[in-house]
């Protein structure tokens, strides 16, 4: 015989544990979307052309690399 009772007092914990788990990934989405839009405002992603060119410049030297480079004679 299966005893319903432990059933029956587990199921509003469940619920809860599931209301819980919503709420606390809403709240995640919500900061989440507050940092995004908080970053839209302030521009961070205005300029989307550089970066993907700047690969093709390349690093200059410093000058004094130059010179440590050219043996003396």
């Amino acid at each position: 015989m299966i005893d319903s009772g432990a059933i029956v007092w587990r199921r509003p914990i469940d619920m809860i544990i599931i209301a819980l788990l919503i709420f606390v990934s809403l709240g995640i989405a919500i900061i989440f979307l507050a940092v995004f839009y908080w970053n839209v405002r302030s521009g961070q992603y205005d300029d989307l052309y550089t970066p993907s060119v700047r690969i093709l410049f390349g690093d200059k030297k410093p000058s004094s690399a130059k010179k440590k480079d050219k043996p003396s004679d």
